[in-house]
């Protein structure tokens, strides 16, 4: 299968529905990849998932290089994405340059995901005039959780015409794409008509030009905690902890290893 590249990516809107999963590491990333997904965000989320942080907000440029640079290392087709972290692009335009510039060089990505509408319009057309390729996430951004005191859908009501703004924004900006993150199923369809480029959809309905999850939500490796959005394909926790539990019992109980695991 040919390399998912960022044109590649812009191009198959309205042709066929792109796919994206996160990934934070090397070993998932071969599994996604092999699967045939085309693309792999390596998401702020790996504060929640893989750093035990209760947001995405103290995530930094080092840890987001750390795991971007394991998942490169994994992928032969995918599309590799990294966010950029709070705070990392958020104090000027020259600020957001040297960081997204870093990102890019040091982990291998190709290209960087940033949050933010009409006010982060400027910051992408900087980032994309120096050639770095710049995927948008408007809606809920989970940055932002302090100012906006909870998880909650955006864009009801009156939220609409704002967030038909930052889509707009973005991509007169030179976004590639966009994810829409909890936004009313109606809503996003309007963007998703509206717009050139592609948007990606988290709990925004079945309309939008592809679909983002949370690995670990779709494996069911996190417990029970689901949002709405998320459909469980496995139940991975259950799983593991079956196996583990399976390997204490038969090495308590004398039964592994046996005679066929062992050297003679």
């Amino acid at each position: 299968m040919d390399k998912v590249t960022v044109p590649g990516f812009r191009e198959q809107k309205g042709k066929e529905k792109l796919t994206m999963l996160t990934a934070y590491d090397y070993s998932f990333a071969r599994l996604v990849d092999s699967a045939g997904i085309d693309s792999i965000l390596v998401g702020d989320s790996v504060g929640n998932v893989c750093l035990g942080y209760p947001t995405t907000v103290p995530v930094t440029i080092d840890e987001m290089i750390h795991h971007t640079k394991a998942v490169v290392k994994g992928v032969k087709r995918a599309l590799v994405i990294i966010d950029m972290p709070f705070m990392s692009y958020h104090e000027s335009i020259e600020q957001a340059k040297r960081n997204a510039g870093r990102m890019i060089k040091e982990s291998g990505a190709e290209a960087v995901k940033l949050e933010g509408g009409t006010r982060m319009k400027d910051v992408i057309k900087a980032l994309v005039d120096i050639e770095i390729p710049v995927m948008g996430h408007i809606g809920l951004t989970p940055q932002s959780i302090h100012r906006m005191g909870t998880y909650r859908v955006q864009g009801k009501g009156e939220e609409a015409e704002g967030l038909i703004r930052d889509a707009r924004a973005v991509e007169e900006a030179g976004a590639f794409a966009v994810v829409l993150e909890c936004v009313p199923r109606k809503l996003a369809q309007e963007i998703t008509e509206m717009l050139s480029i592609p948007t990606i959809g988290i709990g925004a309905g079945p309309d939008c030009d592809g679909q983002v999850l949370v690995l670990h939500d779709l494996l069911g490796l996190l417990g029970e905690f689901r949002p709405k959005f998320v459909k469980r394909y496995m139940k991975g926790r259950e799983l593991i902890e079956k196996a583990i539990t399976e390997y204490i019992q038969e090495v308590r109980g004398g039964i592994f290893p046996d005679d066929s695991h062992s050297f003679h």
